[in-house]
């Protein structure tokens, strides 16, 4: 829900996506972790998606694309 006259959300303010905000987050935690846990938590992180360019409203050949943590 948006407000109407409110401040931007703080991690918009700060330059970054609301995914990046997440992606930091996520990797704080998974930090504070103690053993095994955080072993466990982070073999989770690689991330697997598929994208695809879009022209003239019909999709192109989608690519696979595999990414972990910046941090």
């Amino acid at each position: 829900m948006a407000s109407a006259g409110g401040a931007a959300p703080f991690w918009r303010a700060a330059g970054m996506t609301y995914i990046t905000y997440t992606n930091i987050c996520a990797n704080l935690v998974r930090n504070c972790l103690k053993e095994p846990f955080k072993a466990e938590a982070m073999s989770r992180e690689k991330v697997h998606f598929s994208l695809s360019k879009w022209v003239d409203g019909k999709p192109e050949k989608p690519t696979i694309r595999s990414e972990g943590s910046e941090h």
